[in-house]
């Protein structure tokens, strides 16, 4: 049996499709938050806003769907007040311990 490259079919894997829980996005971005890198922070409440809906979770956060496309993209650094929007909408809670 032989393989041709032209019959494989491939997709793209997107988390959004499968975080499809508040638990499992919780622990999700929990898990972003414990590396300390602030991009890829950024792209795991990209991949939420894209799993519970842009234009909802827009509006729960008070702010335009452009302006969450804009502040979650690559180049984007959004403000604090867009964070805690986001972070409220999901429905879930930062807490804080010592590093220690």
């Amino acid at each position: 049996m032989t393989f041709d490259k032209a019959d494989l079919e491939v997709s793209r894997f997107d988390a959004a499709e499968y975080l499809d829980s508040p638990e499992a996005q919780a622990e999700y971005l929990a898990a972003a938050f414990e590396t300390g890198d602030a991009a890829y922070i950024k792209q795991a409440l990209s991949t939420l806003a894209r799993a519970r809906g842009m234009t909802e979770l827009a509006n729960d956060a008070d702010i335009t769907r452009q302006g969450l496309y804009k502040a979650l993209s690559e180049n984007g650094d959004p403000r604090l007040s867009t964070l805690l929007g986001v972070i409220n909408s999901l429905g879930v809670r930062l807490s804080i311990r010592s590093g220690n």
